[in-house]
């Protein structure tokens, strides 16, 4: 077993690296392709560096002091996007929320829905084709063609200007094509003729295309992909949860001490945003300590889990350092402010996650990525199949008609269903089984992953004290010296404290009443019980009492030390009794989970803020080879990077604060269902029972879902590149379009619930 107590450190800084950094706020990007687009514009400009994040929404950019924020915003805006810079945060009303994309899209998918319902209907069933039928069906289609379709007809545009092609622009054509041609047909070919039927016949004959209308192709594809994009925009918005989560752990007032004489001093409550400083602020046992400090006065432990990972609380007094969103577990300090607002520890943790979540690469939709070749090759067949019909002395109609027809079936409504049905059944399917799936661009790092990093506390460990063991010197009963220790620390809110009273209460016939309780901060603490002085604590403070620990005492001692536990002594009555051994211990299912890891093909790391010893003798318990400990949250960033740096590709378990950023950086970020919220939020996958098993199903679970959208991908397009060569033949009725769409529809839903009978492994 290989173990580190430090990551490797970053690359030097180029010397000619850019000296500004800005963060835009980008607009109007409607796919990753959007993305990638304004970064290449903006790393073309001299010394230039950018990442931007079709997730959050944002840019990230290195510049050279030569160049002006301002000449960054207008490169985006020329790229036919909106592009702000950063408003200091007392512009920003703490009341205004900002719009979610997410309901305009509800709004657009739950009116064209309405509208289209109704034009499929009559389309497809000859029954409802009543006199008239087609213009109430161009009444209904055309709102959706116009207004719910518009955000694509944007996007399209855009693409246009700079020579590109996306989703967006399949859709645009083939809806704008379908809708056109059907506009032509009523008001200027045969289908406007009262009586005008689509019979409900599959034959393949050439026809005149003027009597044949396409709305309800329109409508449809239209109104599934608004469906596609309204699910997607809902799991993005989420993305600035984890920032808003993690500062919402600090304090939201304190109590400073203001000095009103000579020496005298006395309390103030005020909100945190007004403390400076160098002012000196109380902390009581069980509150959050404000901001960073030094201690002045008093002794406390002080719980730092949310930084180290640590599970035993830090023991502080005056001089130490303490920083703000810990809690204190011991007694009453008194703590002079050191740093405030952006500059605390707090802030700097947001500032990673940020960062984290803005230079993560952002997989492309697998549909753009196709409709990026497709789309161009369906413009060449089209234009070929016009020549050919104008060249071979076809006639006018019959050219535009086969044209349009190619247009028109190039353009999949499946497609709109791929993604969103898959990602529904399959994040269905794991909210059942415990996993929460965030959105489609998780799936693709599944695949990839080759290295899983985890955290040790709370993740492969429960993250709470419990005891493991009583040792006794000789002669003395096991329970007695159990039930007077837990009796005495039952009295304390320490965390060891807890963890030996909940151990007596569960070994011993009860505990007993205390008299004379005191704590000695850092060492221990003392009462009677049942007659007897009793004293539990570190051995120098049952040598302060003449109580020395014997051999055998001294030897169980050393052996939980370097196994990485907590022993304390027992004494009483002149005498020590006993050693009583408490640690962080192991979930049950942790060993079981490594190894379906390494099943998988993933090499599993462990990476903890935790003392090296203690993160030695777990990793062995579980069967992990290679441990990185003693890291500090930046540190874990830096861990995950240098290995991403070494090629591999990263999937981090985590749960705590500290490992938020961590998670974020990471190619596939998974969060342990009973941690925090902030590192739930900057997770990709949710494992909400806590039980790390539950991290392989999670991973075989996201890949078999991407690759239902893979195969529904293929169909999608399938199905209707089969029907092209009809259509340039002339040969295309609108049956057989209809066909094609529903048959292609149906067969990415079914395909899709397929996942439904996914099983866990255990």
């Amino acid at each position: 077993m290989s173990t580190q107590t430090s990551p490797a450190s970053a690359p030097a800084d180029n010397a000619t690296a850019p000296t500004a950094q800005v963060e835009l706020v980008i607009g109007g990007m409607t796919c990753a392709s959007c993305a990638n687009r304004i970064e290449k514009k903006l790393n073309r400009l001299d010394g230039v560096t950018a990442t931007v994040n079709y997730a959050t929404e944002k840019a990230r950019v290195h510049y050279p002091d030569t160049l002006a924020p301002d000449e960054l915003v207008a490169v985006v805006e020329q790229a036919g996007y909106t592009a702000s810079l950063p408003k200091p945060p007392a512009a920003v009303p703490e009341a205004t929320e900002p719009s979610d994309p997410a309901d305009l899209l509800r709004t657009r998918l739950l009116v064209s829905l309405v509208l289209t319902v109704p034009v499929i209907a009559m389309a497809m069933i000859p029954a409802w084709q009543f006199t008239n039928w087609q213009w109430l069906s161009l009444t209904l289609a055309a709102p959706v063609v116009v207004w719910g379709a518009l955000p694509f007809h944007r996007a399209a545009w855009t693409n246009l200007r700079h020579a590109t092609a996306t989703m967006d622009t399949l859709v645009s054509l083939g809806t704008l094509a379908a809708f056109g041609w059907s506009i032509y047909a009523l008001f200027w070919g045969t289908a406007g003729t009262p009586g005008m039927t689509h019979p409900f016949e599959f034959t393949i004959t050439r026809m005149d295309g003027t009597g044949s209308i396409y709305l309800e192709a329109a409508a449809g594809v239209t109104t599934f992909i608004l469906a596609g994009r309204y699910f997607e925009a809902r799991s993005k918005r989420r993305a600035g949860a984890a920032l808003r989560a993690l500062l919402e752990l600090g304090a939201k007032e304190v109590s400073v001490l203001r000095k009103t004489g000579q020496d005298e001093w006395t309390e103030q409550r005020i909100p945190v945003d007004e403390l400076s400083v160098g002012d000196r602020f109380v902390v009581r046992p069980g509150e959050k300590i404000a901001t960073d400090g030094v201690i002045v006065d008093g002794a406390s432990a002080v719980d730092v889990s949310m930084l180290t990972g640590e599970s035993v609380p830090m023991e502080v007094g005056p001089d130490d350092t303490v920083t703000g969103a810990t809690v204190n577990v011991g007694g009453r300090i008194t703590v002079r402010a050191t740093r405030v607002g952006s500059d605390t520890q707090l802030a700097q943790m947001a500032k990673l996650v940020e960062d984290a979540q803005t230079g993560k690469a952002q997989a492309q939709r697998l549909a753009d990525r196709i409709s990026g070749v497709f789309v161009p090759i369906v413009i060449a067949l089209a234009v070929a199949t016009l020549g050919f019909w104008l060249g071979t002395g076809g006639s006018v109609a019959a050219a535009f008609t086969a044209a349009v027809a190619v247009l028109i079936i190039a353009c999949p409504c499946a497609l709109g269903l791929a993604t969103p049905t898959a990602l529904m059944v399959g994040t269905g399917r794991g909210a059942q089984l415990g996993i929460l799936i965030k959105g489609p661009e998780v799936l693709e790092s599944t695949r990839q992953v080759d290295t899983v990093v985890l955290d040790k506390t709370g993740t492969v460990t429960t993250g709470r004290m419990a005891l493991l063991d009583v040792v006794t010197a000789a002669g003395e009963d096991t329970d007695e010296v159990l039930r007077l220790a837990g009796s005495l620390e039952d009295s304390s809110e320490h965390p060891i404290a807890r963890a030996i009273a909940e151990g007596a209460r569960e070994r011993t016939t009860g505990l007993s009443p205390v008299e004379s309780f005191r704590n000695s901060a850092g060492l221990g603490v003392e009462g009677v019980v049942e007659g007897h002085a009793v004293i539990v604590g570190r051995p120098a403070l049952l040598a302060d009492y003449a109580l020395h620990l014997d051999e055998s005492l001294q030897e169980a001692m050393r052996a939980a030390e370097s196994l990485g536990r907590t022993a304390v002594a027992v004494g009483w009555d002149g005498r020590a009794r006993g050693v009583l051994v408490v640690a962080d211990t192991v979930k049950p299912t942790s060993a079981e989970a490594i190894s379906r890891l390494r099943d998988l093909g993933l090499t599993p790391i462990m990476l903890t803020g935790d003392n090296a010893t203690a993160a030695a003798a777990i990793a062995e318990q579980v069967g992990i080879g290679e441990v990185i400990a003693e890291v500090l949250p930046q540190d874990k960033v830096a861990v995950i990077e240098r290995l991403q740096r070494e090629g591999k590709r990263v999937a981090m378990v985590g749960d705590g604060v500290n490992d938020a950023a961590a998670l974020a950086r990471a190619d596939l970020g998974l969060a342990i269902g009973t941690g925090t919220d902030i590192a739930i939020e900057a997770a990709d996958l949710t494992l909400v029972r806590g039980d790390l098993t539950a991290a392989p199903d999670a991973i075989r679970l996201a890949r078999r879902t991407l690759g239902t959208i893979k195969g529904n991908l293929f169909w999608a397009f399938g199905y209707n590149v089969a029907m092209i060569p009809l259509a340039m033949a002339g040969l295309l009725n609108p049956m057989l379009a209809g066909a094609a769409m529903a048959f292609s529809s149906v067969f990415v839903v079914s395909n899709s619930l397929r996942l439904r009978s996914f099983r866990p492994t255990h």
